[in-house]
């Protein structure tokens, strides 16, 4: 646009957001639909293993022994990622659906714990986040040492509130 030209004859470019547009709605559904048949949430995942009784699934813990031993989700069952192939089947069940987590978002051994899973025949969601945000959502965990669980982090989860209504 020329400084002689008027704003109002002129069509904008597009921002970096509108650049490529916002998919059809049924587009959208299916996308997201999707997403949450291969994820699930840190906190719905803590929701359904404290309402007591069977949450029906497992949760997966696929790191090291050495990360398991600093901290891990209580009633978790440790199997870390490269022995899945020779272990699972002796581990789980296959019609009880698995839910996978490592550290935190900056590793996707979960993602590879998921994908080891659902190549045997596993019914399997990644945990977002991970033991990470576990912890720092304030949700109970045990150590080598016993259990403990730190303040809830302001910015990861509401202080004072059973959830944070998403």
């Amino acid at each position: 646009m020329t400084t002689t030209q008027s704003s109002a004859t002129v069509t904008p470019a597009a921002n970096a957001v509108l650049r490529v547009p916002p998919a059809s709605p049924a587009a959208a559904a299916a996308y997201f639909g999707a997403a949450l048949a291969f994820h699930a949430d840190v906190s719905d995942v803590a929701a359904a293993l404290a309402a007591g009784g069977d949450p029906g699934f497992v949760v997966l813990d696929s790191r090291s022994t050495e990360s398991w031993d600093q901290g891990h989700i209580p009633g978790a069952l440790h199997l870390p990622t490269g022995l899945i192939p020779e272990q699972a089947s002796q581990l789980l069940d296959p019609s009880v659906p698995v839910v996978t987590y490592c550290w935190g978002p900056g590793c996707n051994g979960a993602t590879r714990a998921a994908l080891a899973l659902a190549e045997l025949g596993f019914q399997v969601k990644e945990m977002l986040g991970g033991f990470e945000y576990w912890a720092r959502e304030g949700f109970e965990y045990e150590t080598w040492e016993g259990r403990t669980r730190r303040a809830a982090d302001p910015l990861t989860a509401p202080v004072g509130a059973g959830d944070c209504g998403c």
